[in-house]
Formats: structure tokens, sequence, C-alpha cells
């Protein structure tokens, strides 16, 4: 487990999004909006392509943390705004989001924030990303 210092640099965290991730995160989500899967529909709406769903960009975040942390079950906060979509193109390559983060305190003892710098390509994609983790004394 990295330590939960404040002040500590945590990742990058890389974690590769292909179409099929986006196929398999809409069965198990219920979300089978076309802007996720359907080239045409993305663009006839305006995107520049198919993109990742927010939560499933906020998940990758969410595992980045539970893995600094040591454990989902040490993660009591997650959150951030949807501020750029991750463009997913139709190959075998997909793109990748990276994750990264600054432990700073809290006024809460044991506990943690992590705000988080998640990237696809140079754009940041989540805003205001952050979460609060247990941490050994």
């Amino acid at each position: 487990m990295t330590p939960l210092e404040p002040g500590a640099a945590l990742g990058p965290a890389h974690f590769r999004v292909r179409r099929s991730d986006l196929v398999r995160y809409a069965g198990a989500s219920g979300d089978f909006n076309p802007i996720h899967w359907s080239q045409r529909v993305a663009t006839e709406v305006g995107l520049p392509g198919v993109i990742a769903h927010g939560m499933y960009t906020l998940g990758l975040a969410g595992r980045a943390v539970a893995e600094w942390a040591g454990g989902t079950d040490r993660v009591v906060e997650l959150g951030s705004r949807f501020t750029k979509p991750v463009v997913v193109p139709d190959d075998e390559e997909g793109v990748v989001v990276e994750v990264a983060g600054e432990v700073k305190p809290t006024d809460t003892a044991g506990r943690v924030r992590i705000d988080l710098t998640v990237t696809c390509g140079d754009q940041k994609v989540l805003g205001m990303a952050r979460a609060v983790v247990v941490r050994d004394e």
C-alpha cells in the first residue's frame, strides 16, 4: 500500500479503454445510450465520436483510489464533475485514461483526502475529482 501522508503524490495509474469495455459497462449498468457505442449517433448529436460513460471513467478513478488506499472498503467518498468526454476510437488500441493523486489532510482523524487528476491524452476529463479514504495511523 502506498503511504497516504499529506503531500504524497500517487500514481499515475493507467487504464486502457476500448469500445468493447463500453459495451460490457452498458450491460452491467443498463445505460444503453447509443452515444456510447454508435459513431453515427454520437456525431449526429455533436460529439467528436463514441464516448465512454462518465460513471465508467469515474469508476476507473475509484479503482486507482482503492488500490492506493489498500482496498475498496477504505474509500469513504468519491466524486467529481464530468468536464470532457473520453472519446474511444473503433480500434484495438482504444485510449488510455490516466489517474494521479495528491494526498491532502482532512479534519477527520484517520482519514485523508486525495485530489485526483484524471486525463485522457492532454485533456482533463474529470473536474473537482476527489476521494476521502481511511488510512492507517
